[in-house]
């Protein structure tokens, strides 16, 4: 919480209206796959984390009461908002339940003036609003409250169970709630309630599909880097990271002319120059990021007001001689990972779990782009806006290094990042936005040459040191396994090297009294893994009879007797 919210300027008076909702159809069923990913996270996460807000501007000249009639409308109109999750104690929610009927209650703050950073005064009331957990089996979904200024509506601001919407739901709502006090009819409902999207999900052609998601992500998950951000400072799991936002007519205007010259679609051409960039300043050979929004480009998806926002998992390789051939690649991983962006969560966290345990990784999620530009309610046309303008939002703990929103595409470039200052040194993180910029502009003009991106945009990549070598698809620092690995066996002497093919890790393990198996070993280490990025584990274990005299030195280890060696991975380890 930041000391603005803390301090949030106190109203004239607060009063709480009850508001009855009628005429919807009472329904059960199983949840669906979104539901079930983020219910599993709501129960884990802290709620400030995982639930969500938005903050919606009223129309001048509206009257509360109008306000809430169109609330009590949304509630009718859409099941998610008439949706809990009964469930018994300790048990994980398996069913939904839409009511037919009920009542939600809606926090009118009323002041006798605003202040004049109304909108982050209501961002403010919204986010505070997260902090509290949202009862799975009996809570209405959304928190609602209404800023007034002398009794007239000047903002909705709500925190929302992420069980019930995600952020391009409440973009719908948000559409919807307008046209509602606009007095306009609103079209009939076509889009997937969260039950129809349920069966769907159940039918053969959905369990297909689930399972293929899941061979596409065991892939990457195999061969892919463990971790975009794996150098020195990539250590911990929650992350505390200040906001930097970007607003530039000129990033869209670089934009829009890449579009024109290449023929490619806007917003596959950002993703190009994002995962180039990233690429570059981490100095890996693919970019692996999650793209949370990208199933919604199904019909049936595109204005369901449900959590259908699951991961698409892309993996983009990089080791091409330019921007345009980059391009040409990038459209068609990123349908490859939307098609594979629906899938049972309990499952695929059971693959992740037995995949890395077999590879010896960790399966980092330290990337994230989500693109929400072309969401309705979503962007705020700026034609006037700042030519290129960089500003500092909240922080956050975040589980990711690198974390950008995309808010408009057109006719500004208005994008969010969070970048883990561990990893980014003051000024890197504006800086990276600005060559981002950069690189768009340059792209514009003509097709641009990959390997110096330097001089292009600014950036500089990270920088390692000589211990670190790539292995198995991923940056790998040797010393580092050897001292996770004797720490985690209780301070034993442990060296590291690369093996004869130079493609894995082979770790001497000295033992004195009672010799750890290799697979007591592996098992050791997997266990140290979380937090640890650099840290790869060897593909062979060679337990051997105390440390040489030279403990340093590869050959040395291989002149001492061998109890025991395996791969660690297998119950009968192969000698």
């Amino acid at each position: 919480m930041t000391a603005y919210e803390r301090d949030l300027p106190r109203p004239a008076k607060t009063r709480t209206v009850t508001v009855a909702h009628m005429g919807g159809e009472e329904r059960r069923g199983p949840v669906t796959l979104g539901q079930a990913n983020m219910i599993r996270c709501m129960l884990r996460d802290e709620p400030a984390h995982i639930n969500i807000h938005a903050v919606w501007p009223v129309p001048s000249g509206t009257r509360t009461d109008a306000v809430i009639d169109a609330l009590r409308a949304l509630v009718v109109r859409h099941e998610a908002l008439r949706t809990t999750f009964p469930h018994g104690a300790g048990a994980v929610p398996r069913e939904q339940v839409v009511a037919a009927e009920g009542e939600f209650t809606v926090t009118v703050l009323d002041h006798d003036a605003l202040p004049p950073d109304a909108g982050r005064y209501a961002d403010a009331v919204a986010r505070r609003a997260r902090a509290e957990r949202f009862r799975l089996d009996r809570d209405f979904g959304l928190r609602i409250s209404l800023v007034t200024a002398a009794g007239a509506p000047v903002f909705v601001a709500l925190a929302a169970s992420h069980a019930v919407t995600d952020v391009s739901a409440l973009a719908v709502l948000e559409e919807d709630w307008l046209a509602l006090l606009a007095g306009g009819p609103l079209p009939p409902q076509t889009a997937f309630t969260p039950l129809d999207l349920a069966a769907e999900e159940a039918a053969p052609a959905g369990l297909r599909r689930s399972a293929a998601s899941l061979r596409y992500w065991e892939r990457i998950i195999r061969t892919g880097p463990q971790a975009m951000f794996d150098g020195p400072g990539a250590e911990g799991t929650e992350v505390d990271t200040p906001e930097v936002t970007l607003r530039s007519l000129r990033g869209a205007r670089a934009l829009a002319r890449v579009a024109e010259r290449t023929g490619g679609l806007p917003s596959t051409v950002l993703l190009t120059a994002w995962c180039a960039l990233v690429a570059h300043r981490t100095g890996q050979d693919s970019c692996v990021a999650a793209v949370p929004t990208s199933n919604r480009f199904h019909d049936r998806l595109a204005r369901s007001v449900n959590t259908v926002s699951q991961d698409a998992l892309l993996a983009l390789d990089v080791r091409v001689p330019s921007f345009d051939a980059l391009l040409a690649k990038a459209w068609g991983a990123a349908l490859d990972a939307y098609r594979h962006s629906r899938f049972d969560a309990v499952a695929l966290w059971e693959m992740i779990d037995r995949t890395t345990f077999e590879r010896g990784s960790r399966f980092a999620r330290d990337v994230v782009f989500n693109d929400v530009s072309a969401l309705p309610g979503t962007g705020g046309p700026e034609p006037d806006g700042p030519e290129l303008d960089l500003g500092r939002g909240p922080s956050q703990v975040l589980p990711t290094r690198l974390l950008a929103f995309v808010h408009e595409t057109a006719p500004l470039l208005r994008i969010g990042l969070w970048a883990d200052p561990a990893l980014f040194a003051p000024g890197e993180a504006e800086g990276f936005l600005t060559g981002l910029v950069r690189l768009l502009e340059a792209a514009a003009e003509d097709d641009v040459p990959l390997a110096p991106l330097t001089g292009v945009t600014g950036v500089r990549p990270v920088e390692r040191g000589p211990d670190w070598v790539r292995v198995d698809g991923s940056w790998v620092s040797p010393r580092a396994v050897a001292d996770a690995l004797g720490g985690a066996l209780g301070g034993v002497p442990v060296h590291v090297a690369r093996d004869g093919t130079g493609e894995g890790l082979t770790a001497f393990v000295a033992s004195g009294g009672a010799p750890p198996t290799p697979a007591e070993a592996h098992a050791a280490l997997m266990r140290v893994l979380p937090g640890r990025p650099g840290v790869l584990a060897p593909r062979r274990y060679v337990i051997v009879q105390g440390p040489p005299e030279r403990a340093d030195r590869t050959d040395a280890w291989l002149r001492q007797h061998i109890l025991t060696e395996g791969n660690g991975r297998t119950p009968a380890d192969p000698t």
